[in-house]
């Protein structure tokens, strides 16, 4: 029998969640996506380090800032990774730019632009906002330019919705982030059926296949195989290497749960800013896990300029 792995594969785009090199290359995921803590991880590797040297070195040389260097080691692992998958690179807009919409879309089109330098077309990269309204408008404004964005730090409803009404290319609804509130507020273990960052993922793509909508839907942040496979199936879902490892060491029978063919018929649901900010607001979980994922990627991020401004000195 084929793995759980293949059998994934078959219904579901499988995306490493990761910059680690030599996991993508093992794994061979269609696209690899990142964030702040994947990009400081992967500096710090091995298989970077000629990377960091050079533009560290030549950062130095032109007296170019610590986040000058970050930007050009962001896009130089970026282009590497972008070599290796056949698919996109998600990039990040910086987290402290989270409220900002003009501040994005200009980050964003500078990553675009220094990635056509380095001859990685736009067609290759996703450019990932975390799902406030202000990122939510900036991927409004960028995917009428063609530049198309990957909606992440996604914990309800309310942000699907509007992601979906501003024409995103693709959201990244996390499950193991919102199953870890629920596990440390209630003090329970939930199974895969019961899990509530599955049935998160689950609503949010029964609403966008009842209702038309080509936004993909692409599970993501998972604690265990078990929540992967309950949402075989959906568009993609972007794993771990250890847990795709786990899924390919694995050979029992993998029965496909999401297809669009069986999406309940919800109604759409209309979202102005202010049911936005309201619903979000409601949400203790989502309005929590959205402003801590915020806070940690801009934490890593400094994590990043500490680093670099240490090897500059």
């Amino acid at each position: 029998m084929a793995s759980s792995l293949s059998q994934l594969r078959e219904m579901t785009t499988v995306v490493a969640d990761t910059g680690d090199v030599d996991a993508i290359r093992a794994l061979k995921p269609i696209d690899c996506t990142t964030n702040p803590s994947i990009i400081l991880k992967a500096l710090q590797s091995p298989a970077f380090e000629a990377l960091v040297t050079k533009e560290i070195e030549a950062g130095k040389a032109a007296g170019k800032s610590p986040e000058d260097i970050a930007f050009a080691l962001t896009i130089g692992v970026g282009t590497e990774l972008a070599g290796l998958v056949p698919g996109k690179v998600s990039t990040e807009v910086d987290a402290n730019l989270s409220f900002n919409t003009e501040a994005s879309v200009a980050k964003a089109r500078a990553l675009v632009k220094a990635y056509e330098e380095n001859g990685v077309g736009r067609e290759k990269i996703f450019i990932k906002l975390a799902s406030t309204w202000e990122g939510i408008r900036a991927a409004e404004i960028l995917q009428g330019e063609g530049i198309e964005c990957n909606l992440t730090l996604l914990f309800c409803m309310a942000q699907a919705v509007a992601c979906a009404d501003a024409g995103a290319s693709l959201i990244s609804p996390f499950v193991g982030r919102i199953t870890d509130f629920y596990a440390a507020r209630d003090g329970k273990t939930f199974g895969p059926d019961e899990d509530p960052g599955v049935l998160s993922v689950r609503s949010i793509y029964d609403y966008y296949k009842s209702n038309g909508i080509n936004t993909i839907v692409m599970g993501a942040s998972f604690r265990n195989i078990g929540q992967v496979k309950a949402l075989a199936g959906c568009d993609r879902l972007t794993i771990s290497p250890a847990l795709l490892e786990e899924l390919d060491a694995e050979d029992a029978p993998l029965e496909r749960v999401l297809a669009p063919e069986n999406a309940s018929g919800v109604a759409k649901i209309p979202m102005s800013e202010a049911d936005f900010r309201w619903a979000l607001n409601a949400d203790e979980m989502a309005t929590e896990k959205l402003s801590g994922g915020i806070r940690q990627f801009d934490a890593d991020h400094q994590k990043l300029l500490k680093l670099i401004a240490e090897r500059l000195a």
